[in-house]
């Protein structure tokens, strides 16, 4: 006769949650969102999450999985995946780095869960890759246009021997040629003759 009440009392306790259980959950992205990245990058910025309970305490020991996109603007996580989980501190908070962009530009969200024993919660972070600079054709230096403007200088004064010795001091380490030089670089071919001999 007294099991039935000792029965009752302990389907009550049972069904009560523990003290320990949160029963709600909150996510507040605190710092990182909308964050703008170069394609291609590796972004160091940390994207800060905070964890409370319904009444607004952090809540420690909370695992949060943060998830990029599978495809299109989005990237990999510090251990090359697309999910990575950070567990939360005593002030409720937990922090992701080492981001590697793709370089895919357009919008995109990383999803964030939290979980804490039964309670769940969701939420997103927006972010952006940046559209690709447009590539510019890169100077040519002054100092490899040098050579060409002397050549060019020294054609039109006067002479291709003279272009040919400002060629051979420009390779010779600070050594100025002579004219003999450059004379004995140019070829010549002298005029040919024919001796026929007496039958």
């Amino acid at each position: 006769m007294k099991i039935l009440p000792l029965l009752a009392v302990w389907i009550c306790v049972g069904a009560w949650p523990a003290s320990g259980q949160v029963a709600v959950l909150h996510i507040q992205v605190i710092e990182g969102e909308g964050a703008v990245h170069t394609p291609g990058s590796h972004s160091l910025r940390p994207l800060t999450v905070e964890i409370t309970s319904e009444t607004g305490k952090p809540v420690e020991g909370a695992a949060v999985s943060f998830h990029l996109p599978e495809e299109g603007p989005g990237g990999t996580f510090g251990n090359q995946l697309r999910t990575d989980v950070a567990i939360t501190d005593a002030n409720g908070r937990a922090s992701l780095r080492g981001l590697q962009l793709n370089r895919t530009p357009g919008p995109f969200q990383i999803r964030i869960v939290a979980a804490k024993e039964q309670a769940h919660a969701g939420a997103v972070s927006s972010q952006y890759i940046s559209e690709p600079r447009s590539g510019t054709t890169p100077s040519t230096p002054t100092a490899s246009r040098r050579p060409l403007k002397w050549i060019a200088m020294a054609v039109a004064a006067g002479g291709a021997a003279a272009a040919v010795a400002l060629l051979a001091g420009k390779s010779s380490a600070g050594s100025t040629p002579a004219a003999s030089t450059a004379v004995a670089l140019a070829p010549t071919i002298g005029t040919p003759t024919i001796t026929v001999g007496k039958p």
